[in-house]
């Protein structure tokens, strides 16, 4: 079973069970500043597990593309991977985890489905502290299906428990399921081997019956599932292989690498992986949005590229090589994700030349001090030069110098804790909480967008935005900085508009029954079959006819009437990249 089989596989079978197939939200998350990407495939929900109404129902699937930036130090080994697919399915406030159970364990072992050995699973359950009391539900039920008490382990939160996304949130206890890839048979008690490498997580079910807050851990109202299989994982276990770089999501890079440094993957397997992991997940970053830079996910996604160049030269490939990676990249996943291919292409180019040069001018520093390099210098050049500790510690070695990588890691840690004091606060609050003033944020943003659109013109779109409960930014297409006369119109306009306490409407309807009524929408690969559709007008206006201030397609939450938002003001209006501009603005 290839990639594309077992992603159709998993779709389809929760599509047998009632649930609606949603397609992938982009990796950059929406009005979230809580994270720099997308981390699973709950985290585009998280207003929909708080209560609010979903257009595709109650029951939903999907194949969520994702990013941890935890995991870049562990790519290397077999399974860690910085970008993967996530395979899960939701309930929202309707089945728990009797079914929730039933049908992981029926797809899983099923011979329909994957027909898993079932004597080489094993599973775990919470076991209980303060916060919440033990899963006997959860163990009950592995139980009943015939999974062996001596391969159910009990374990702390901090291996099953989920949540929340950002600092609040749905949150619960979790069971996962585990594959044994040993060559002997799995051992028959898994409480005293879970640690054992040769069990490999496969499948997680999450039961989000509580809300983290700021003053505890609350019982949520709606009680919800979300389960998760990562794609990368199962495909190596149902291929037979303990090492997910052999499937046909990775191999055929691989292959091309070892084309390119004319060396054998078995050779240097943790260098291969890294480049390959790397590259990857930067073609989806930039693909999301998240083009390279000094700053928040720009920085994760140059991080990943320069790293890939620097195994790519310790492999001895000297000249550029992302062009022919992406491409390759391209082609695994042509099928299933569209990709604004010249753009990637172009940005990871400017990218891997302009750190080409880097490596260049931190090699001229390096013939400069290289009899005196110690651990500090070679953060110094880390620094200033972006020259990476790897390439530093091996021209050291090259010269009989062995230098102190604890010394540099100190040099480091004190530049972060400097790094963190100065951006202290910038990651609170958002939408991940559906905090009152964040949602009067987003709703600003809609009339933020359309008083824009009519200053400057209908040009522009909206090309992200950034909210928490202190202020809104918004970035958009337009090729010029704003005129002092051009803000204070944009503000006049917003706050025209406040005054007149405008209700807030939602109606459910298809993307092109929403582009036809007037709807702005312009995240394409993010809709489904059914979108909500947020209107800001009088009620008699908003059907049959365009006379209403702002109507986009968004997934909400809303105020129910903007007279409630106080005074709109703008702080600060400057650029962002190439054609895109930024506000910065306030609700006083």
């Amino acid at each position: 079973m290839n990639s594309v089989e077992l992603r159709t596989n998993f779709l389809e079978y929760f599509m047998s069970k009632g649930h609606q197939v949603v397609p992938s939200a982009s990796l950059i998350p929406e009005n979230d500043p809580t994270v720099l990407f997308t981390t699973a495939g709950m985290h585009p929900l998280v207003p929909y597990l708080l209560g609010e109404a979903h257009p595709s129902g109650k029951r939903l699937a999907s194949s969520q593309k994702c990013i941890r930036t935890d995991d870049i130090d562990e790519v290397g080994d077999k399974v860690h991977h910085t970008f993967f697919e996530m395979l899960g399915n939701w309930s929202l406030g309707d089945y728990f985890k009797k079914e929730a159970i039933e049908w992981s364990f029926e797809f899983l072992t099923d011979p329909t489905w994957m027909g898993i050995d079932k004597n080489k699973l094993a599973v775990s359950v919470f076991a209980g502290d303060n916060d919440a009391p033990f899963d006997q539900e959860a163990y009950d039920k592995w139980l009943e299906l015939g999974i062996d008490s001596q391969r159910i382990a009990k374990l702390p939160k901090k291996n099953n428990w989920w949540g929340p996304a950002g600092e609040t949130g749905p949150c619960g206890p979790d069971s996962e399921m585990f594959y044994w890839t040993g060559s002997n048979d799995a051992p028959a008690n898994f409480q005293e081997t879970c640690d054992d490498s040769a069990w490999v997580e496969i499948w997680n079910d999450v039961f989000m019956q509580y809300n983290s807050t700021a003053h505890g851990v609350e019982v949520l109202e709606q009680k919800n599932v979300d389960t998760g299989m990562g794609l990368e994982r199962m495909l190596a276990v149902i291929s037979g292989s303990d090492d997910n770089y052999r499937t046909d999501l990775f191999w055929p890079i691989v292959e091309k690498i070892q084309e390119l440094s004319g060396k054998k993957y078995e050779e240097s397997e943790k260098y291969f992986r890294i480049v390959a992991d790397h590259i990857k997940a930067a073609v989806f970053a930039v693909g999301d949005g998240a083009i390279p830079s000094n700053k928040s996910a720009g920085y994760v996604v140059r991080r990943l590229v320069r790293r890939a160049i620097v195994k790519g030269q310790q492999l001895g490939i000297t000249k550029n090589f992302m062009t022919e990676i992406a491409i390759t990249v391209f082609d695994i996943y042509t099928d299933i994700y569209p990709f604004d291919q010249q753009k990637i292409i172009e940005e990871l180019t400017k990218e891997e030349s302009k750190f080409r040069n880097t490596i260049n001018r931190g090699l001229l520093e390096f013939e400069k001090i290289k009899n005196e390099i110690n651990g500090e210098k070679a953060f110094n050049l880390y620094q200033t030069f972006g020259f990476p500790w790897e390439m530093t510690a091996e021209l050291a070695e090259e010269q009989g110098i062995m230098v102190d990588k604890s010394e540099f890691e100190r040099a480091f840690k004190a530049h972060q804790e400097l790094s963190r004091s100065a951006s202290a606060g910038m990651f609170k609050g958002g939408l991940a909480d559906s905090g009152e003033m964040a949602i009067k944020y987003h709703t600003a943003t809609h009339l933020l967008h359309q008083a824009l659109r009519q200053v400057l013109g209908e040009h522009v779109q909206q090309k992200g935005s950034n909210i928490n409960s202190d202020r809104l930014r918004f970035d958009f297409s337009h090729s010029e900085k704003m005129s002092s006369e051009q803000i204070l119109e944009v503000e006049k306009i917003i706050n025209e508009q406040i005054v007149k306490d405008l209700p807030v409407f939602m109606e459910e309807m298809s993307p092109k029954e929403a582009k036809n009524s007037g709807a702005l929408g312009f995240f394409e690969n993010k809709y489904g079959d059914v979108v909500k559709v947020y209107t800001i007008g009088n009620p008699s206006t908003i059907s049959g006819s365009r006379e209403f201030f702002s109507k986009e397609i968004c997934g909400g939450p809303h105020v129910d009437r903007i007279g409630t938002l106080g005074h709109f003001k703008i702080k600060k209006e400057e650029a962002s990249s190439a054609g895109i501009r930024r506000i910065k603005a306030v609700l006083e």
